[in-house]
Parts: C-alpha cells; sequence; structure tokens
C-alpha cells in the first residue's frame, strides 16, 4: 500500500523543521511537506483546500502540529481544525516537546489523534518521524471517500 501523502508541518524551530524535512526525504516515498511557521498561515492554507471530491487539490493526509508557536498556540490550531466539516477529519498528530499532563489532556479533548514527545536524541527524534510518517502512509487504512 506504499503511496505518498501530502504532509503538512506547522512548527516554528527552524531545527526541527530541517529535521522533519530531513528524514521525510531520506525515506523516500515522494511524500511532500508543506511547513508552515505559525498556525495563522496553516490555517489560511488548509482552509482553502479542496476535498477530494471536489477538484485537483486534496487536502494533505496527516498535520504534525507543534503546541509551542507564536501568535497561536497548537492547540487553538485544532481547535479551529476540528470545528470547520471541511478539516475535521484530517489526522493530527501532535509533535512538541511538551510532556506536560495539561497538554496532553488538551490535545486529545481537542481532538488530536496521536501526540509525540520529541525525542531529544537526533537518532530517537529521526527515527520517531520516520515511524509516524510510515505508519500514516502504509498501515493506518484511510476513510474511504
Amino acid at each position: 500500500m506504499n503511496q505518498s501523502l501530502e504532509l503538512v508541518l506547522i512548527e516554528d524551530d527552524p531545527h526541527d523543521i530541517e529535521i522533519f524535512l530531513n528524514v521525510v526525504e531520506w525515506i523516500g516515498m515522494n511524500d511532500k511537506v508543506r511547513v508552515f511557521s505559525d498556525g495563522r498561515a496553516a490555517l489560511d492554507y488548509l482552509q482553502k483546500r479542496e476535498t477530494k471530491q471536489e477538484g485537483k487539490n486534496p487536502l494533505p493526509g496527516v498535520i504534525f502540529l507543534d503546541l509551542k508557536m507564536p501568535l497561536m498556540n497548537g492547540n487553538e490550531v485544532l481547535q479551529i481544525l476540528r470545528s470547520d466539516p471541511h478539516t475535521a477529519r484530517i489526522p493530527v498528530v501532535i509533535l512538541t516537546s511538551s510532556s506536560l499532563d495539561d497538554d496532553i489532556r488538551q490535545s486529545y479533548a481537542f481532538g488530536s489523534n496521536s501526540y509525540v514527545v520529541k525525542p531529544l536524541e537526533f537518532e530517537k527524534f529521526a527515527d520517531t518521524i520516520r515511524d509516524i510518517v510510515n505508519y500514516w502512509r502504509n498501515i493506518n487504512v484511510r476513510p474511504v471517500t
């Protein structure tokens, strides 16, 4: 079932963006990654996309979302995504440095599909990204549209 995905990364840390992009390239499945350094820009992009039935620019397969960002935090972005019928079903993986119980509880309460604390070591971080992308691309069965 190997198929490429469009991934959206909403992350403000340039180092974490670079690692994410390098890992996706290393996996070599031609996944396209759109990167946004703040939630507002990502929402603007996502809310202008089309569903598969509507046209040529389908919504992304997975959104990777950091919590601690300027302008709008990740949970605010998540709430807006889930309240919009157009984006409500896109899988969202919280990928953050926060391991606070309140952040975890809120993210799941607001509708995240997964919550992953970024490992500090480069190799573990890279392995984590690879495993998550592979899960959403190759293991998870998407709803039939």
